[in-house]
């Protein structure tokens, strides 16, 4: 994954991202039980292109729901993979996994 992506070993580092960033923040939900951890890995490559592809207008977050529990249930993400687009500290647009065209479109109609 590119090293675009913060990737936050627990809650209060979550936070502590989300408090530093400049804009809006894609924060990308992972889960470690072996359905997840799949579905998770096909994603990391879209996110870390993701990352790339609107760096400077955009911060990304990879968060293990199992390490940032607080962030996990304050979102309410329920599932992995999971997509929560937050500006301001709000949720402003949520998604499951999707595609590369599906995530370009989703960052594109709320960035």
């Amino acid at each position: 994954m590119a090293s675009r992506v913060h990737q936050p070993l627990e809650s209060d580092e979550f936070d502590f991202i989300l408090a530093r960033a400049d804009g809006p923040v894609l924060a990308y939900f992972c889960g470690t039980w072996p359905k997840a951890v799949q579905a998770c890995k096909e994603m990391d490559v879209l996110v870390g292109e993701a990352a790339g592809d609107y760096e400077g207008r955009l911060t990304v977050v990879r968060a293990d729901m199992t390490r940032c529990p607080g962030p996990t249930k304050r979102f309410g993400v329920t599932g992995a993979p999971a997509f929560v687009l937050i500006r301001n500290g709000e949720a402003v647009a949520e998604a499951g996994a999707m595609d590369r065209a599906g995530l370009k479109d989703f960052l594109d109609s709320h960035l």
